[in-house]
């Protein structure tokens, strides 16, 4: 793989754990996937209050259909579903990336 020298330079003086770059790297996406699942989990939290109900059940009872295609309800659902298809994303995400550490 090919680094920019720039790159290398921003690397090597950044503020992040770790003395290689790889390391660096690591942390970096390792930041990066938590802050993204941070911000998935409190959309899901969110929501979940809003409605009082999981995104399962907001699905199985058919809230959207309920509130008759509302766009407040289907501009949540895509909102919902793309947050717990977000978690799910970042937490296998996190899992690849600490299995790679050990390899």
């Amino acid at each position: 793989m090919t680094v920019l020298e720039k790159t290398k330079q921003l690397l090597t003086n950044a503020p992040i754990t770790g003395q290689d770059f790889e390391t660096k790297i690591q942390n970096l996406l390792e930041g990066e996937y938590f802050r993204r699942l941070a911000r998935y989990r409190h959309a899901d939290f969110l929501l979940s209050l809003k409605y009082g109900m999981t995104f399962d059940e907001f699905i199985k009872q058919r809230v959207v259909r309920q509130k008759n295609y509302s766009w407040d309800s289907e501009s949540d659902a895509m909102k919902w579903e793309t947050a717990v298809s977000g978690i799910k994303t970042m937490e296998r995400h996190l899992r690849e990336l600490r299995e790679a550490e050990y390899v």
